[in-house]
């Protein structure tokens, strides 16, 4: 067969290719069931493991629980797509011009990468239809394909011994106080986990940065929240009767009740939450553009910084197959609008199923509100945003796992992308728009609508036309949305490291248990294959890999990321828990990869792919995410209009008194209690001296005489939205202007690229050179010629 004529002819690389004797590695396994003879998945397997061998792969099976396929690729496989790509793994490239029978080193990495596309792509002629790996497996002919994972080889480079193996991988490598060893992860896993690893140890490294500011905020709160004139007058407020929070047999009740939270809230809307917000945008900004300094140098050093990798693939699929067509772009714009409307139509089903817990903290209100336990009655509305915060934290893990079934309908079957690349990108941003609408949803209701549309005392929303939505406390609306950040960033920190490592390793100890291990130490090809088999065995009872694996740690730090920088006004202690998950995230990941898991096949890349745009949309989310924080949530603004408009400060009689005096009877209406439409369904009318309440106040801007808006609404709103065009607009100018600041690439990297430029065209310019001094005659006529030409087109 003309496809299997290698491009060039080299010396073995030291991987035996006949089959009477024994590869020192094997590259994959292939593990199957030992299917009846003459059955069809007998007949597929014998096919596929026939058209490896007509390429010259070694193929050896050992019988146990199932058949074991070891496999071995050919030497020649590898020289062509050194020879096609120039020697990649070399130091220093490699002219094509040089000689070429010297074998150049190439990283077991790259040599799995090479024999797994081969696998994934090597179709067989069945029955009806051309079949390949995937489908195989799919079909039960196959149950799984791994790579092997090196022991010996980790434990002779890193100077660990066997035994010691899991113990250096735990402490050394796992270790936040050491330097990721980014070069060993790559050599071993690929550039692409090497590269995660990398992202995430500058990640973490630059929490340090973003923690403390939160920190000296909460402190700062914690010192003053006693003195604040605004928590004062809430905690003396024994006299002010709200009125009540559900419409049966609900009491009035004393504004000094919400004390608590009053000083809870102080903690976080202080004079330095606007400072904060605005450090954090800019910190996000610097994060990225320093990220991408740290990335150009780290990949400049792996000799990938201008690599292309379609032409990677072509060159794979040449080395292995040199008559195999390029498969072509292709693009529907029909196929690509039925895909956009199923993704609006996704996001509105999250946005709807968002309002469960709405009404669940609607209905829980007046639950916990007519209970005989008065803990509970004082509570209600703190118990039912905790409650709901965990009910929503349960529909994120129910939705996510529909969210990932969603997108993979969408981009596998729908819209068919051309590569492996193309698919992920296209997934990637698919399921990270579901999940941020499944995390972020009800947060946003929180942060921008409780409070705000639930109407008024005598006409308020009501759900289903009987619960009516839940109300702020008077000292703001902060309060809920810091609870329900606290109560989902911390389930989904915890919850998840312990089940991301837990499982894998309750999963390994129940594959692993009763299995009886093989000690034998012989020597000769006997022992060789008890080796084999022991490692062999010993891979395949690990967990499974798959292409989500690399995807869902990623997955998961953006989540994170988007929790720490989005909201963090309303939870300035989001990069303090994200940090502290993230010592322990390394440590966990490191341990799950080399113990837990079969090997992964190693990727090359030279950038982290479509999670940088990622990152950087997040970023500018942050800036209006905090923004709408401070404006719309906080009350900050409504302070700021108080205290230079109508505070004792404005008044020259009133200069040795808090400005922020009188705020909070400032900022509540009046409701007379007649013109409750169920008065006669509510609690008695008197207050705890015995008095009759004629009277209650509501957190509103309103008019005691008709209910309408008051001047001081828009002059609230005004400022509100000034205030959001300013904030938005500073943050994302200081953006443009830290980005522009740091530069992306270093000016070492950007020399030494000008310095290779320049000695690459300097050698073909003394090539060319030298060519010409040879043939002086040849090149004289040769220019004269195309200065004849040069003329006449600039005649015509």
């Amino acid at each position: 067969m003309q496809d299997e004529i290698p491009l060039m002819t080299l010396p073995l690389s030291g991987y035996h290719e006949t089959l009477n004797s024994f590869p020192t590695k094997w590259d994959f396994v292939l593990v199957c069931d030992n299917h009846s003879l003459g059955s069809k998945k007998d007949r597929n397997k014998t096919s596929f493991l026939h058209e490896l061998r007509s390429k010259g792969f070694v193929i050896e099976t050992i019988k146990d629980i199932k058949l074991f396929h070891g496999i071995c690729a050919p030497s020649w496989i590898f020289q062509n797509y050194q020879f096609l790509l120039r020697n990649p793994d070399s130091k220093s490239r490699v002219c094509y011009t040089e000689q070429l029978d010297e074998q150049q080193e190439m990283t077991t990495a790259t040599r799995i990468r090479i024999v797994s596309f081969i696998l994934h792509n090597t179709e067989i002629q069945s029955t009806t239809e051309k079949l390949k790996l995937r489908d195989l497996i799919k079909n039960k002919v196959f149950e799984t394909a791994f790579p092997l994972h090196e022991e010996e080889y980790l434990s002779a480079k890193l100077d660990v011994k066997r035994e010691n193996l899991g113990r250096f991988q735990k402490i050394h490598w796992a270790r936040w106080t050491e330097i990721q060893p980014i070069e060993d992860i790559r050599t071993y896993f690929g550039e692409k986990v090497a590269l995660y690893f990398a992202w995430l140890s500058w990640y973490t490294r630059t929490l340090f940065v973003a923690a403390v500011p939160g920190i000296i905020l909460v402190i700062y709160g914690l010192i003053s929240f006693r003195s604040s004139q605004v928590s004062k007058e809430i905690c003396a407020a024994n006299t002010t009767m709200m009125c009540p929070l559900c419409d049966q047999k609900c009491p009035f009740w004393p504004l000094s009740d919400t004390c608590t939270y009053a000083q809870i809230t102080h903690l976080l809307d202080n004079e330095g939450t606007v400072l904060f917000a605005i450090f954090m945008a800019i910190w996000a900004t610097a994060f990225l553009e320093l990220w991408k300094r740290k990335r150009a140098t780290v990949v400049t050093d792996w000799n990938l910084y201008q690599w292309d990798e379609e032409e990677e693939d072509l060159a794979m699929e040449l080395a292995y197959n040199p008559e195999l067509d390029p498969q072509l772009y292709k693009h529907s714009y029909i196929r690509s609008t039925i895909v956009l409307i199923l993704v609006l139509l996704m996001i509105c089903v999250l946005i709807g199923i968002a309002f469960v817990p709405v009404l669940y903290r609607s209905m829980v209100t007046v639950i916990f509100t007519q209970s005989n336990s008065e803990f509970f009655r004082e509570r209600a509305s703190t118990m039912a945003v905790i409650t709901g915060a965990v009910l929503h934290y349960f529909t994120i893990i129910i939705m996510s796992k529909v969210n990932r079934r969603v997108a993979l309908y969408l981009c596998t079957d729908l819209e068919k992308p051309r590569t492996f690349t193309e698919w992920e990108k296209n997934f990637t941003i698919k399921f990270f728009t579901f999940q941020f609408f499944n995390h972020f949803s009800s947060v946003i209701y929180v942060a921008f609508f409780l409070g705000r549309i639930n109407g008024r005392p005598g006409d308020y929303v009501r759900v289903g036309g009987k619960w009516r939505l839940e109300e702020c406390h008077p000292s703001g609306c902060l309060i809920d949305l810091f609870i329900q950040m606290a109560v989902i960033m911390t389930l989904k920190q915890t919850l998840n490291s312990v089940v991301e490592y837990m499982l894998p390793w309750v999963r390994c100890k129940f594959k692993l248990f009763g299995k009886p291990q093989n000690n034998s130490r012989g020597r000769g090809k006997e022992n060789a294959w008890d080796l084999c088999k022991e490692q062999w065995l010993r891979n395949y009872h690990l967990n499974e890999v798959n292409v989500f694996s690399l995807f869902d740690e990623y997955m998961e730090m953006m989540i994170q990321y988007s929790f720490t920088t989005i909201f963090v006004a309303a939870f300035p202690l989001a990069p303090l828990l994200a940090l502290i998950n993230n010592l322990i995230e390394i440590r966990l990941d490191a341990f799950k990869m080399v113990r837990l898991q079969r090997r992964m096949v190693p990727s090359k890349a030279n950038d982290i792919g479509i999670w940088l745009l990622v990152l950087e949309a997040i970023g500018i989310l942050a800036v209006i995410g905090n923004g709408l924080v401070i404006a719309i949530t906080s009350d900050f603004i409504p302070m700021q209009v108080y205290k230079y408009t109508s505070s004792p400060c404005m008044q020259k009689n009133y200069t040795d008194i808090d400005c922020l005096a009188g705020y909070i009877n400032y900022s509540l209406s009046v409701f007379n209690v007649q013109d409750f439409e169920n008065r006669k369904d509510l609690a008695e009318l008197k207050d705890a001296m015995g008095n009759e309440i004629t009277h209650c106040r509501y957190r509103d801007y309103r008019n005691s005489e008709d209910y309408s808006y008051t001047v001081t609404f828009w002059r609230i709103f005004a400022a509100r939205l000034a205030f959001l065009i300013l904030f938005e607009h500073v943050a994302l100018c200081i953006k443009l202007i830290v980005a522009w600041f740091v530069p992306d690439v270093p000016r070492r990297v950007k020399n030494k690229h000008l310095t290779e430029k320049h000695k690459r065209l300097l050698e073909k310019s003394q090539v060319i050179n030298g060519i010409l001094a040879k043939c002086p005659a040849r090149s004289q006529e040769t220019q004269t010629r195309t200065r004849l030409e040069m003329d006449n087109s600039t005649e015509v």
